[in-house]
């Protein structure tokens, strides 16, 4: 598929989502919208996938399929492969043209249930387990009555019923990054609440070269907050991922990145998504991770030392301080820390304040760099890049098994030259992205831009790491030469009273007074 019929695609799918822009809010279309493209996309994937299996059938088109022998081996076939299974009077095609004549709100509603259900028992049910939750088909937000709330539905599957995905042609990542376009265009619109579920995707693919940088295979990749699953999915476009996990709290988003992970045909075995406060309730603490990458809620509130249990978590018992209740930003980071393997890298995103703020923070940073030798770059990013908050923002990374006398790298990439602006928004660009990517792996130092800093210069400034102790970007004014400006200014007046004396002229011409 071409980049032009790429972005028709999402062009199509945009104008879909705006039928109902309107009469319900974005936060709760956007969950009709994907979730029926999600419908659709298992929908057309059973129906090629059977069709295979009939390649030497009598019957060769599944829709026409009747025989109970046979289905029952499609569906065994389909569960093992697939993950899931859909019988042939519950594909979309066949529900969405039962609509133009028939009220079909409860059979799609138990279509998109059995879903589900078809998972029991086997490996994937975790996995679509509750997928559907939040397309609620009896809400009101959707009409007063039955009748109108079917109208809508029904539209939507018409207008989904015109576009074929061609999953049988494209590369499968093209409808993949259709659906996060749409993801990022409902977070462009939904102010404070998008950081929860999507990371532009400027920051993330600075993010995903960080963790890759050298390498052409992960074994695995990790998000504590992975949201819609967009920073992990970005990690498999700069290598070869075998393994996704990754936690996420809230329910709604947690569901939008397993369908993510399955719109961009990661098989159900090769990502581990799980609900749950990360914090509190790590559900991947056994393993070590390769690649980290996150954009954890700046500055959230946790339990601290409010849980007793955390003071003896090893998480966090070795730094000597636990990360303040009103600010978990360096818990999010001891998190990540202890789930590093060895090899591995974290790039994450937080506030600036976690490189200057004091009390229990400072004593946690001083341990990060004065014992544990973890912190191997910052770099500084342009306020107003991340959606529903304007603060500047910055990447810390970490690794395991530095050299005592590694340097940790200094980027300040927040001054006008190293971005553009896209309406209320900044934006970076390939060549900024590049730029920031090649000066950390260089480890060069680039003036105003990038200072190489020991670790005896940030012991000398009492392990404070705010950029710009470490990268100067002051711009001298220019010396102002008085005589030259006099000599202008006289110019100046000589101009403006000449201007006088023709007004003057113009105005006893037309017998007027002038106005001075």
């Amino acid at each position: 598929m071409s980049g032009d019929q790429k972005q028709q695609l999402e062009q199509k799918l945009w104008d879909i989502a705006n039928t109902l822009r309107g009469r319900i809010n974005a936060d709760e279309y956007r969950n009709y919208i994907l979730g029926f493209i999600f419908f659709k996309y298992l929908s057309e994937k059973q129906h090629l996938y059977a069709n295979t299996l009939l390649e030497d059938e009598e019957v060769k088109e599944y829709t026409l399929v009747s025989d109970p022998e046979t289905l029952e081996a499609i569906q065994e076939e389909s569960l093992a492969q697939l993950g899931y299974y859909l019988a042939p009077n519950q594909l979309f095609e066949i529900i969405a043209k039962k609509g133009e004549k028939e009220y079909i709100i409860e059979e799609l509603e138990a279509t998109l249930n059995y879903i589900e259900q078809s998972t029991m028992g086997t490996e994937s049910e975790e996995d679509f387990n509750g997928l559907f939750q939040d397309v609620d088909l009896a809400s009101s937000k959707l009409g007063k009555t039955p009748d109108k709330r079917n109208e809508v539905i029904v539209e939507i599957l018409g207008k989904l019923a015109e576009i074929d995905f061609k999953l049988n042609e494209i590369d499968s990542d093209v409808l993949g990054d259709a659906y996060e376009y749409l993801i990022s265009n409902f977070a462009a619109g939904a102010g404070k609440s998008a950081g929860e579920f999507y990371t532009p995707q400027q920051v993330s693919t600075i993010l995903a070269k960080i963790v890759t940088l050298g390498k052409d295979k992960i074994r695995s990749v990790y998000d504590p907050t992975c949201g819609s699953g967009s920073l992990l999915l970005r990690v498999a476009k700069e290598s070869n991922v075998a393994d996704f996990y990754g936690q996420e709290l809230n329910p709604t988003t947690y569901n939008l990145a397993r369908m993510n992970m399955i719109l961009h045909d990661v098989h159900f075995s090769r990502f581990n998504i799980e609900q749950d406060d990360t914090l509190e309730e790590p559900h991947h603490l056994e393993q070590r991770f390769e690649a980290i990458v996150a954009n954890p809620p700046f500055s959230a509130n946790w339990k601290g030392d409010a849980n007793p249990l955390n003071a003896s978590d090893p998480r966090f018992n070795q730094f000597g301080k636990l990360a303040p209740k009103t600010k978990a930003d360096f818990a999010f980071l001891q998190h990540m820390y202890y789930q590093l393997a060895d090899n591995g890298t974290v790039a994450s995103v937080f506030p600036h304040g976690v490189l200057f703020r004091g009390a229990a923070e400072g004593v946690i940073r001083e341990y990060f760099i004065k014992e544990l030798n973890a912190i191997d770059a910052i770099i500084g990013l342009p306020a107003n890049i991340f959606y529903g908050t304007s603060i500047p923002t910055c990447i810390v990374v970490l690794k395991k098994c530095r050299k005592a006398d590694d340097n940790i790298v200094f980027i300040d990439a927040s001054g006008e030259e190293n971005y553009t602006k896209e309406g209320t928004q900044n934006k970076l660009r390939p060549e900024d992205i590049d730029r920031i990517v090649d000066a950390y792996a260089n480890r060069q130092e680039i003036e105003k831009y990038c200072h190489i800093t020991t670790l005896a210069e940030i012991a000398e400034n009492d392990y404070n790491l705010n950029i710009p102790r470490y990268v100067d970007t002051f711009e001298e004014e220019e010396a102002i030469d008085v005589d030259v400006v006099s000599d202008r200014l006289k110019t100046i007046n000589k101009e403006l009273l000449e201007v006088d004396k023709q007004l003057a002229d113009f105005c006893k011409q037309l017998n007027i007074p002038t106005p001075f």
